[in-house]
């Protein structure tokens, strides 16, 4: 049986492909289209699943949206109505665009179906649609390594829940307890996103990325006036506060009082004070997310964890979690957020059917599996190299068409040149395998640099991104030799997990230094691996496996033995607002386009002093800031 799941028309559509219960493929429309968080139909991405897999459209069994978008209408309605007459305006606004386009979602979706994969068949006897958190919770336990585990499910919103606990076991999830729209864990987080000046739905990883320079001071005034939170981790929010249930801002005048004054300004300076937002913020949220986990562990008795939804993003709460040992293990969907729930509800609709199987019209399988070369681990995921791959004679007549000059090597000559460039403090630019799925680089479509360099993480900020010099770089390190390094006990391939650096490699400060604050603690060196280790001496840990990712692992292994130092620096392979790269084309742009010193794209290696320097692009500007 093959299955097509899709999310669509919020933020991050995606479509992923699993026949008979196997993750075959998934990818997110933002590669294709190159529109960062894309909410449009993932027609290029249901394409894209077909010609990968060797499927014809009359193959695919099913077609399954992620949520329904008729209790999405109700919520809606019952809001206003709770609310009114307040936030009419807004109502009067929304309603129409409901009307015209939500309400009859099921139709539109067969319309793009139609349009994307052939109208030759009858889509709407083959659209199925799922609940937006068993989505979630699904593509949480079904790729886990685990027969049983319980499922922590955390969001912004999705129908009515926000926040969902559930007891997954063989082929079926048990929910246990929600909590429902406008109480949201996510909603609080955005809220502070938006009033420290960043995007919703995009910059809330830059709120925690900011949180170690500030200090919590905020968190007691939060709990006293905006969240309510028990013992067991229910919660709810104080609405006096929020807009976000009728009007166009997350926050109010209330809000606004309460903090002492209006939101940042976007782009403006940082102060002192949206750095404690952040800190106090975060901390808030740990706490709910603590007090959640050891209820579900009381109430389950499960000895692991699986989490899914935006919040389950927060790798600072995650390795909080699991430095704290509640669960045995913890496994986190690497593409936790509305991308990843195209994943779960194909996943959930085999898994509940499986018992009393739907009825098959063929037994036609995907030709081709996953062809990153990478081993599928413990979980199913396929270590999220689940996207498009290149083969060299593709790259070749890619780069031919670019103009780009290059060399050709073998797989150690790759290898070897790469670690030698790291080594002399080159930005490399990576574009290896398959593409990954989710909105993490894993060593596929990855930034590489040398973590040893006080100046890495402000040149490649500054030179390569073009973005906030305070935000934090992630290292990717042989998972042999992850204890030596940072104070993890657990494997990380889906850089989920913060963690500190171990003590034998952090630098003390000095007493002059303990004094400063804020952005100033950003040039310290704090450790023998500076460009990685944030300003609270953690960071966003990768741990790479020789089975899942061999060259990359071949990489930083050579990189080991030239340095002495088995870590490499992991950033996304994009500038600021840009999609991760698909494309040998959009590497090359990349490429061209910012300060990188060499790009490798599988066999090829492109040295920046060697390319036509008329090539030289300015093209960030062609993406929204994030």
């Amino acid at each position: 049986m093959n299955i097509i799941g899709i999310s669509a028309y919020y933020h991050d559509s995606a479509a992923a492909l699993i026949s008979d219960g196997d993750i075959i493929a998934a990818v997110q429309e933002e590669r294709f289209t190159r529109k960062k968080h894309d909410a449009s139909f993932p027609a290029q991405s249901c394409q894209w699943l077909l010609t990968h897999s060797g499927l014809k459209p009359q193959d695919i069994d099913y077609v399954v949206f992620y949520d329904k978008p008729f209790l999405k209408f109700e919520r809606l309605l019952e809001t206003y109505l709770a609310f009114a007459p307040r936030g009419f305006s807004s109502f009067r606004r929304a309603l129409p665009l409901w009307i015209k386009d939500k309400l009859f979602q099921k139709q539109q979706i067969i319309k793009a179906l139609q349009q994307s994969l052939g109208d030759q068949l009858n889509w709407q006897e083959r659209l199925m649609f799922s609940e937006h958190h068993l989505s979630h919770a699904a593509s949480a336990f079904f790729p886990s390594p685990f027969e049983e585990a319980a499922i922590l499910t955390l969001d912004g919103v999705g129908e009515w829940t926000t926040t969902s606990m559930a007891m997954g076991a063989g082929s079926g999830i048990t929910p246990m307890k929600s909590i429902e729209f406008p109480h949201s864990l996510g909603l609080l987080y955005s809220a502070f996103t938006q009033y420290t000046g960043f995007k919703v739905n995009s910059g809330e990883y830059k709120v925690m990325g900011l949180a170690p320079y500030g200090t919590p001071r905020y968190a007691d005034l939060i709990k006293q006036e905006l969240i309510d939170i028990a013992a067991d981790g229910s919660f709810r929010l104080n609405m006096r506060y929020f807009d976000y249930c009728t009007g166009l801002s997350m926050t109010n005048k209330h809000f606004h009082r309460l903090f002492g004054g209006p939101p940042r300004a976007a782009e403006s300076k940082l102060t002192q004070k949206q750095m404690d937002l952040a800190a106090s913020v975060q901390k808030v949220c740990e706490e709910v997310i603590l007090k959640l986990a050891s209820d579900l562990k009381v109430k389950t008795g499960a000895e692991n964890l699986c989490l899914a939804g935006g919040v389950a993003l927060n790798c600072v709460a995650n390795g909080l979690l699991q430095a704290k040992g509640i669960f045995k293990e913890i496994w986190v969907q690497p593409a936790a957020g509305d991308a990843g729930g195209a994943l779960g509800a194909a996943l959930a609709l085999y898994h509940a059917h499986q018992g009393t199987r739907l009825k098959s019209s063929h037994h036609t399988k995907p030709s081709t599996q996953n062809t990153s070369g990478a081993y599928q681990p413990q979980d199913k995921m396929q270590g999220a190299y689940l996207g498009p791959n290149y083969t060299s004679n593709e790259i070749e007549a890619a780069l031919n068409s670019s103009g780009a000059s290059y060399q050709k090597y073998t797989s150690e000559g790759v290898v070897e040149q790469t670690a030698q460039a790291l080594a002399k403090g080159q930005a490399i630019g990576w574009m290896n395998g398959a593409m990954e799925f989710g909105p993490r680089a894993l060593g596929a479509r990855s930034i590489i640099a040398d973590p040893r360099s006080p100046n890495m993480q402000r040149q490649l900020n500054l030179k390569v991104k073009f973005r906030e010099s305070f935000r934090p770089f992630a290292p990717s390190v042989l998972e042999e030799e992850l204890e030596n390094w940072f104070d993890l006990k657990a494997k990380s391939p889906y850089m989920l997990m913060v963690a500190q650096v171990a003590r034998q490699h952090q630098i003390p400060l000095s007493s002059q230094q303990q004094q400063l604050f804020g952005i100033e603690k950003l040039n310290v060196p704090r450790s023998q691996i500076p460009a990685i280790t944030h300003v609270d001496y953690s960071a966003r840990i990768q741990t790479v496996s020789a089975q899942t990712n061999p060259r990359y692992h071949a990489l930083i292994s050579r990189f080991f033995a030239l340095t002495g130092c088995p870590i490499v620096v992991n950033t996304s392979f994009n500038v600021r607002g840009e999609p991760i790269v698909c494309t040998p084309q959009d590497a090359f742009r990349c490429f061209m386009g910012t300060e990188l010193d060499m790009l490798v794209i599988g066999d090829f290696v492109l040295e920046k002093k060697e390319q036509n320097p008329k090539l030289r692009v300015s093209y960030e500007a062609k993406y929204e800031l994030d």
